[in-house]
């Protein structure tokens, strides 16, 4: 014999209703407004942060702002644009710091204001957050500055490219350069210069590195800005060094495939605006999210680039679950 199921007015009227609650939960949890700050215009690397950011925001129904100083890195600007921030009132805010120590004032503000903010790429040193999401910059430089050394057989001479003086960023990297260094006594280290992470000054440091040592057998470059400018002044004076960067931008990608550039190391800023923004709008949805998410530090190279190498439109957002475990 086959039943089949009664259902009575009443119950598809409560079926009814608690569908069109649920309908209206799910519109609630939707269209968060979130601000996102970053350091500056000129860097691929803060491109694609941007770009993540856009594309977890419309994974999840939400909408970003971008709020970028015109002039890089200017610790004025960004605090004038929390101040433009906090008036108009997001949801959120995903936030890099241009100076980690000086915007604190304006984390401040943000704190004060009640406006939740989770802390990208740059771990600022004061304010509330719900969430760190970002690498190690020391442990970025030390596989990177291992990986040089290796593919030198582990001698030569060598010179760093530093970046902004004072930058948590650039001191970390360093650090984990000359702790590669440490692991490898016959490898020597010529200088080490801040190029400010742009390609120019990169340039025009390797220039004169260039005309002060006679033999330069590998190249550190705490970003790749940097690293591509070392490659230009070697080519315009005819030398040959191995060189490396960090970062995983898509022109030390393109080096990589060309022979140009040894290595980068895989900061991943496409995946760290798409976490970061996810768990932005997984705070005001009232879900788990975690005080940190640092991804593994890895290296980019002849063997495993195709992976990174992917159009800007073409690139997409992780799972929330398969990034962050537990």
């Amino acid at each position: 014999m086959t039943f089949k199921p009664v259902i009575s007015k009443l119950a598809y009227a409560s079926v009814f209703l608690a569908a069109s609650t649920l309908s209206v939960a799910a519109l609630a949890q939707s269209g968060e407004k979130i601000a996102v700050f970053t350091k500056n215009q000129t860097n691929p690397f803060f491109q694609v942060v941007r770009l993540g950011a856009e594309n977890a925001a419309k994974q999840m129904g939400a909408t970003v702002t971008h709020y970028v100083p015109t002039k890089p890195d200017s610790i004025p600007e960004q605090l004038s644009l929390i101040d433009d921030v906090i008036i108009k009132k997001p949801n959120a805010i995903v936030f890099t710091p241009v100076d980690f120590k000086a915007l604190g004032a304006g984390v401040q503000k943000i704190n004060a204001a009640g406006i939740p903010v989770v802390n990208v790429t740059d771990k600022s040193e004061t304010g509330k957050f719900v969430s760190f999401v970002g690498s190690s910059d020391y442990q970025l430089g030390v596989v990177t500055g291992r990986h040089l050394l290796k593919a030198m057989g582990g001698k030569g001479n060598v010179v760093i490219l530093e970046g902004v003086k004072g930058s948590l960023v650039s001191a970390e990297r360093v650090r984990g350069f000359n702790d590669a260094l440490k692991e490898f006594p016959q490898a020597k280290l010529l200088a080490s210069q801040p190029g400010n992470f742009q390609r120019l000054q990169g340039l025009q440091v390797m220039e004169n590195l260039l005309q002060t040592h006679a033999q330069i057998d590998g190249v550190m470059a705490a970003n790749d800005a940097m690293g591509s400018g070392a490659i230009e002044a070697l080519d315009g004076a005819n030398r040959k060094a191995q060189v490396v960067g960090i970062n995983g931008t898509k022109e030390a990608v393109d080096a990589i495939k060309a022979g140009k550039m040894l290595a980068t190391g895989d900061y991943n800023g496409f995946w760290q605006g798409c976490i970061a923004t996810m768990a932005a709008v997984r705070e005001l949805r009232k879900l788990p999210v975690p005080k940190e998410v640092v991804f593994k530090a890895g290296v980019i190279d002849k063997t495993n680039y195709q992976a990174a190498d992917v159009p800007a439109d073409k690139l997409v957002c992780p799972k929330w679950e398969d990034v962050v475990k537990g």
